[in-house]
């Protein structure tokens, strides 16, 4: 699967779907969640790594990002400030990115939303941030959130429920597999609909 060709959302199956498929693995921390709830995503990450409370490594990003590739950006333990606001996801919207994902803040947040980028984000935070030319970052150099590795060109798939990402060279397997769970879980509501208990329907 040519993960730059599949546009925003592209009909991916849903977040918890892929992670059950994945054997549950993949999952990035709870706390990052789409500034709207109707906001998916699905496209191959850009790594980014930040110095807490600077954003300058987020423009250098922009710089080197292809056209579908996500965002996903680690503030590291600066949580506290809004590293992306309007002018950046302009920017961004201009330049074709996919979405982003952030384990720190961003602002402009009702601007965002209204421009429709895909925006998952840790937390809303008025603070702004610096932009030292010397700050320790990195652009696509594996990061790691909460307990997953996410390296350049790795499947990330956001939706209302959270984030996850999977190596590129499995992520085909366990798309095909989330989308035969999810064909398998339309047969069972069709059966709990029409009645019948849950203790039935799974055997328990």
């Amino acid at each position: 699967m040519d993960f730059h060709t599949q546009g925003q959302g592209s009909g991916f199956p849903g977040t918890s779907s892929i992670h059950e498929a994945a054997g549950r693995i993949g999952a990035l921390p709870s706390t990052i969640k789409p500034l709207a709830l109707t906001m998916t995503l699905a496209g191959p990450a850009l790594p980014v790594r930040c110095p807490p409370g600077d954003n300058l490594w987020i423009h250098r990003a922009m710089i080197e990002a292809r056209p579908g590739e996500v965002l996903v950006v680690d503030c590291g333990g600066g949580g506290e400030f809004g590293y992306w606001g309007e002018i950046m996801a302009t920017s961004g919207i201009t330049v074709g990115l996919g979405g982003l994902v952030i384990t720190g803040g961003v602002r402009d947040s009702l601007a965002l939303i209204e421009l429709g980028l895909p925006t998952f984000c840790g937390r809303v935070c008025i603070q702004g941030t610096g932009k030292d030319p010397n700050g320790d970052g990195a652009v696509g150099e594996p990061i790691r959130i909460g307990n997953v590795t996410v390296r350049r060109g790795d499947l990330v798939v956001g939706d209302a429920d959270g984030v996850m990402s999977l190596c590129a060279d499995v992520a085909d397997g366990f798309v095909a597999a989330a989308r035969a769970r999810e064909r398998k879980e339309a047969e069972i509501l069709q059966r709990v609909r029409a009645g019948e208990p849950t203790l039935d329907v799974y055997n328990l």
